[in-house]
């Protein structure tokens, strides 16, 4: 398996002077494709603010990231928008759906903002191992907080994305469809190839993927192997 993504003594500060706020601290992470990672911490040491530097969302005060050997901050933000919408595909805690589009509307948006031909086969199939295919035509409005959360992963899995970012994508979820949710993940990442880095508190989540992250006060302490015990 290839590097997909590198980070080099990457950190973000908040503030300046008395007021500044490491949020992570100088590190180095190698991201391997087709694998599945874990990003695990107490609140506040540095998890969502790792996640959306790797997704591109979020510049960092220092260091370096490279996705398949570009360097992404060296992007203008025009270039930067359009390699994370063919590249990344993100599932938030806040599901980002727009209020004024469908289900299915919400779904096809990257793609169609990318000029591209949805696969149709391929969004059937996740559409259906989701269980939404009942809500195409429903508002975010008209759902519930677990149905958001389906169509938001729907959305990133829909365009085939090399990488798939989740910030506590389970959240919302009862234990069962939260399962399914992983598991579908997962088969996605096979099938494709995709690499998932996902943030969770949940240990049974962390403790089934490939490599755990763990962070400790915007420390990254160990990216190799399982870590828990």
């Amino acid at each position: 398996m290839g590097v997909i993504l590198k980070a080099e003594q990457i950190e973000k500060t908040y503030g300046k002077g008395k007021l500044a706020v490491n949020a992570l601290k100088p590190g180095d992470l190698t991201i391997e494709e087709g694998r599945f990672y874990s990003i695990i911490g107490r609140s506040g040491s540095g998890k969502s603010t790792l996640l959306h530097i790797l997704g591109g969302l979020d510049r960092p005060t220092g260091g370096k990231l490279y996705i398949e050997e570009e360097s992404v901050f060296d992007l203008n933000d025009t270039k930067l928008a359009i390699f994370r919408r063919r590249r990344i595909g993100f599932v938030f805690q806040a599901y980002n759906l727009l209020p004024e589009h469908t289900v299915l509307q919400n779904i096809l948006l990257p793609i169609e903002l990318d000029g591209r031909k949805p696969d149709k086969e391929h969004i059937e199939r996740v559409i259906k191992a989701l269980g939404i295919e009942d809500k195409l035509k429903y508002y975010p409005d008209e759902l519930s907080g677990g149905q958001r959360q389906r169509v938001a992963c729907a959305r990133a899995l829909a365009a085939k994305p090399a990488i798939i970012l989740a910030d506590e994508p389970t959240g919302n979820l009862d234990g069962k469809s939260g399962d399914e949710l992983i598991a579908l993940l997962k088969e996605s990442a096979k099938e494709f190839n995709q690499t998932i880095i996902i943030v969770t508190h949940d240990m049974k989540i962390a403790e089934n993927a490939d490599t755990i992250i763990l962070l400790e006060d915007g420390i990254i302490k160990s990216f190799e192997g399982n870590i828990i015990q």
